[in-house]
């Protein structure tokens, strides 16, 4: 995991972003482990990530990903949607970041998420362990 430069895309040098992403995201595949690129969407406009998401698309990691969890804010539905409908079937969503009950990491799969990131995951398995018994 790794997090944008995010004063790089407010000063919108895409150009940067572009062979940043290419450089880890090439050095995690070279080394066999998954990329996954860390927006921070909290800090976003809708129009960069969106710019965000058409740089991944040209580079390839294996996931774009809501958040840290450590921003002002996390994961959103609209987030989520917005990212899987610029990214498509190419690249993974993970949606991260206040996600704390089953019931909201299944609206994000729901969106478009194809892996959580949760720091309540064990409670969220819980959840998920009593409702398969009911």
């Amino acid at each position: 995991d790794y997090v944008i430069n995010i004063g790089r895309l407010k000063d919108r040098d895409y150009a940067y972003l572009e062979q940043e992403m290419r450089q880890i995201t090439d050095l995690c595949h070279q080394a066999g482990a998954v990329s996954k690129v860390i927006f921070e969407n909290c800090y976003l406009t809708g129009d960069e990530k969106c710019a965000m998401c058409e740089i991944a698309l040209a580079v390839g990691p294996d996931f774009v990903k809501t958040s840290t969890g450590f921003g002002s804010g996390g994961a959103t539905l609209d987030d989520v949607r917005l990212m899987k409908r610029q990214v498509g079937d190419k690249i993974k969503v993970k949606a991260a970041g206040g996600i704390r009950t089953l019931d909201s990491a299944l609206q994000m799969i729901e969106a478009g998420a194809e892996r959580i990131g949760s720091s309540a995951s064990v409670k969220i398995l819980g959840e998920f362990c009593r409702l398969r018994q009911e």
